[in-house]
């Protein structure tokens, strides 16, 4: 996409993190903006920061997870700007322990806003995309997915998540190849972020009551939920350096995106192992004393 001034991004996930960040270089960049997410008091105040900025703000309170919701998006986008030019389909939540303790509500709210999530603004937002550019052959577009280094490696403890960061991996580099097929107007990217400070780890906060079957978390969720926190707490990549990587390569129409390339070493090694038809290589490698003391706490709480 050559220029970004006039048109119009939709943004899933607005509210905060890579979101928000986004909105707001959408904002500088002189588009209209589409923020939506589940939170209504922060999608507020994050509508108000962005529209401070200078652009025109259509706020959607919406649960991704659910289809009827982003097809009202989609309708509420063409009513007030017509088809969108970009699509960042970022929403998501986070969710882990011991993959066998993940129960089917677990399973359903993960895999229902991370990955149907992506799968319904797909379906939503790329025809809308696709009729524009046959009525404009000057019409840009590209469709952002947010997965995670987790759908490209299987760290213990993060089963529910890996899963469906994966699919999002798999749906986003079909859709480039299907894209293709049909026009040289609208792209797409897959963002595959490593720790970075943003409101995921609190998801929770936004688990509706009809996706909990459970009181407490078991042991292996509380400690694999501190080690996340630890891990992301301590990121020094910021969000909004990511959310300017993602523009990057929308401008540069570059497929894979990532906050932390240094990452990409632990892909490697998997690839390696798929290749060579070897076991799952250590994951604690590089650090067996973390490796060490995840299984003494796991062991220890039985």
């Amino acid at each position: 996409m050559k220029t970004f001034k006039g048109r119009t991004a939709v943004i899933t996930g607005a509210a905060s993190g890579f979101g928000l960040e986004a909105s707001r270089i959408a904002a500088r960049e002189g588009m209209n903006v589409v923020m939506a997410d589940v939170q209504q008091d922060a999608l507020d105040r994050a509508t108000a920061d962005v529209t401070a900025l200078g652009a025109a703000v259509l706020p959607f309170r919406l649960d991704v997870a659910k289809a009827i919701e982003v097809e009202a998006l989609g309708a509420a986008t063409v009513a007030r700007f017509g088809a969108p030019h970009l699509v960042f389909n970022n929403a998501g939540v986070s969710a882990g322990g011991l993959i066998w303790e993940s129960t089917v509500k677990d399973w359903e709210w993960v895999i229902g806003v991370n990955l149907m999530g992506v799968a319904h603004g797909v379906r939503v937002f790329t025809p809308l995309m696709l009729e524009a550019a046959k009525k404009d052959p000057g019409y840009e577009g590209h469709v952002v997915n947010t997965a995670s280094m987790a759908g490209l490696v299987n760290p213990p403890t993060m089963g529910v998540y890996s899963a469906s960061k994966h699919a999002v991996v798999s749906l986003s580099e079909t859709l480039y190849q299907d894209l293709l097929l049909v026009t040289e107007q609208v792209g797409a990217s897959v963002l595959c972020p490593f720790f970075v400070p943003t409101g995921i780890i609190q998801s929770q906060r936004n688990r509706p009551s009809e996706m909990t079957d459970r009181t407490a978390p078991t042991k292996s969720q509380a400690i694999q939920q501190a080690l996340s926190e630890k891990a992301v707490g301590s990121g020094r990549v910021s969000a909004a350096h990511v959310a300017q990587s993602v523009f990057d390569a929308v401008r540069e129409r570059r497929f894979y995106v990532y906050s932390h390339p240094s990452a990409l070493g632990s892909v490697q090694t998997r690839m390696e192992d798929i290749l060579q038809t070897r076991n799952p290589s250590d994951p604690f490698a590089q650090k067996p004393e973390l490796g060490a003391q995840l299984r003494a706490a796991l062991r220890a709480a039985g």
